[in-house]
């Protein structure tokens, strides 16, 4: 499981900073709180598939690419 929350921080952390969104932008493009961005990339959160969805769509990547 660590490693895939480890992943998914990376991933989503490389993402967003790549197309230069803020946390906040991200949660604002997600409905997503940025307090939650934030524990999502600091591997603190369990995110629901629905949420990685969501998070995968506003970055333009699959849900393959944030778990693997």
């Amino acid at each position: 499981m660590q490693d895939i929350k480890q992943n998914l921080a990376n991933a989503v952390r490389e993402a967003r900073t790549e197309l230069g969104l803020s946390q906040e932008k991200l949660a604002e493009l997600t409905g997503i709180s940025q307090q939650f961005i934030c524990s999502i990339e600091t591997e603190k959160a369990n995110p629901s598939v629905e949420v990685m969805v969501k998070i995968a769509d506003a970055l333009n990547i699959t849900l393959n690419d944030l778990v693997y």
